[in-house]
Order: structure tokens, then sequence, then C-alpha cells
């Protein structure tokens, strides 16, 4: 099987735990969806992206696949123990995990993959985060959640935010999308556009992580046509996958 194409990144010292950012290339999709959609539930041939996924399972050596039904929400699932190769019931934002070789997956088209990982190697989180899950703090709600489940102090944690709408091009009408005051200083209203990429950043470091534990792939996702899928630039639009996992 012919896999989607993605790019690998590594926590610094942390040897165990990988994460990687997929991109529209390398997989059997064809038209707006080519070529490696993951998405069962964007109209795309379901045999297709259905292909795609086990492609990418069986490349990257998982015993299991654990996806949610996406909701723009706050909830996070822990452990769950259902594979969702075929598809997910659970509707969620967060998924966080304990076992060895279980992938948790997120699907975006813009909104930011955030992979958390524990500098035992121990436990994963990642997190699906659109402007709404910013507007709610979910990067750093969800990583409190993370740490008391689990016991674990943030500032033994990592993270890597992974490629998404960047600040050239996440345009808001910010009163109209009920932005507070807290959040002006990542607006542009020239521009009319918010630097997401920053906002993530410091609500991470926010919930307790050293900045310097803060990593990010900058590339823009509307921008890069030639890797990614992009739901601001086309429509309708394929999902990428965004995976970590630990061995």
């Amino acid at each position: 099987m012919k896999s989607p194409q993605y790019i690998r990144f590594v926590f610094p010292g942390l040897a165990k735990v990988f994460c990687v950012f997929g991109t529209r290339m390398g997989g059997v999709s064809s038209g707006s969806f080519a070529q490696g959609n993951i998405s069962l539930d964007v109209g795309d041939e379901p045999e297709n992206a259905a292909t795609n996924r086990r492609a990418l399972k069986e490349d990257l050596g998982l015993d299991s696949w654990v996806d949610l039904k996406q909701v723009h929400g706050t909830r996070v699932h822990f452990d769950p123990q259902e594979d969702c190769l075929a598809g997910s019931s659970l509707e969620g934002d967060g998924i966080a995990l304990s076992s060895v070789r279980a992938g948790a997956v997120i699907k975006t088209a813009d909104c930011q993959p955030i992979m958390i990982a524990h500098k035992s190697g121990d436990f994963v989180l990642a997190l699906h985060c659109g402007w709404r899950g910013n507007r709610a703090g979910f990067p750093e709600r969800a990583t409190k959640e993370f740490c008391k489940h689990y016991n674990l102090n943030p500032t033994e944690l990592l993270a890597v935010r992974g490629p998404s709408l960047g600040p050239c091009c996440a345009e808001f009408h910010y009163f109209e999308e009920h932005w507070s005051r807290e959040f002006t200083e990542y607006y542009q209203p020239e521009q009319k556009t918010m630097d997401l990429w920053s906002l993530t950043r410091d609500q991470l470091v926010s919930a307790g992580l050293l900045p310097s534990d803060v990593f990010s792939l900058d590339m823009c996702t509307r921008c890069r046509e030639d890797l990614f899928f992009s739901h601001r630039r086309e429509k309708p639009s394929g999902r990428q996958a965004a995976v970590v996992y630990r061995l």
C-alpha cells in the first residue's frame, strides 16, 4: 500500500516518542482529496480514505489507531481502548494515551495539531485546536487535565505544534466571532488576522510548560498548497493526519 507522506518530528532527548505530521501527498485518493486524505467524513471515496489510513498505520508500525469525531470542543479522552481505523464514535478533540504502539491521531486542514509528551516517554497527548479551541483556552485546559490525570509536572512536558493556518492567513472578524479583550495582542486589525501560533505557545506556557520545551513547525497550510490540505483555500478539502505515539 502507498502510505501518505509525512514529516517526522522527534523531541530532543526523547528517543521513544515520535510525532508525524501528514501531508496531502503519497496516498491513493484523487481529485480535491489527492492524494493523502485520511478523513472518512469529507466526501472522499470511503475505500480510498480507508486505504490511506491502513497504509499509514502499517508504515508507522502501530498496533492501534485512535482518533475522534472532532467537534471543535474541549473534551479529552484518556486511554480509549477502541481501535478507530474504521472511524470513531467518540466526540472530542483531545486524546491521551499511555499504551505502547498506540497512535493518537488528529485530523487537520488548517487547525493546529498539538502533540505533547512527558519526558519519561510514558504518556502522550494529541490535541485538535482550531480558533474556537484557542478562544476557549483548550491548549492550557487540556494540558492541566493531562497532568492531573497522570499526576505529572507540567515542567516535565514537551510540546510541538504542527503545520496549520499561519498568522499570514488566519483572517477573522474579531468582534463578530466574540474574541475577548485578552486576545487583542494577537490580532492585527489592519490585516484582520490572528497569530494563533503565538497564542497557542503562550497558552501552553501558561499551563506550566517551559518556553524552551515548546516547539513548532511554522508551515502555513493555506500557503503550502504543494504539501497540505487547507479548508480555507479549497472546499471540499481532504484532511491530513497528525500522530503521536510511543514505542
